[in-house]
């Protein structure tokens, strides 16, 4: 599992932001390891900052305009209804805090025949 973090939004306090989430990941309880990942752009220019959820065979999340120090608690509980979710599929997004009104894409799992 990956937290994208855009670290080109410009006004937002990249390395302040990285060091909230992991701190905010390594003191939740949850199943699976997070790994933090810097990307150059996620598209949310006009309202930073944006972050993304992504794991293997699972849909991808992009949100714009979070602000992870007053949106760590909801981070951390869209990331757990995400988990919980067949294929990352969101149905029901209350339990994702104010991050259901940020939701700028959802974009399907790749699938791979196998």
């Amino acid at each position: 599992m990956k937290i994208l973090l855009c670290s080109t939004c410009s006004t937002a306090d990249y390395p302040n932001d990285r060091a909230v989430l992991a701190a905010t990941f390594r003191g939740a309880d949850l199943p699976s390891e997070v790994e933090i990942v810097a990307v150059d752009c996620l598209g949310g220019c006009d309202s930073p900052a944006s972050i993304g959820f992504q794991a293997k065979d699972m849909a991808t999340y992009v949100f714009s305009g979070v602000d992870v120090q007053s949106d760590a608690d909801d981070i951390v509980a869209a990331y757990q209804t995400y988990l919980r979710s067949k294929d990352g599929w969101i149905e029901n997004a209350q339990s994702c805090g104010r991050l259901r009104h940020l939701l700028r894409a959802r974009i399907p799992a790749l699938k791979t025949k196998t």
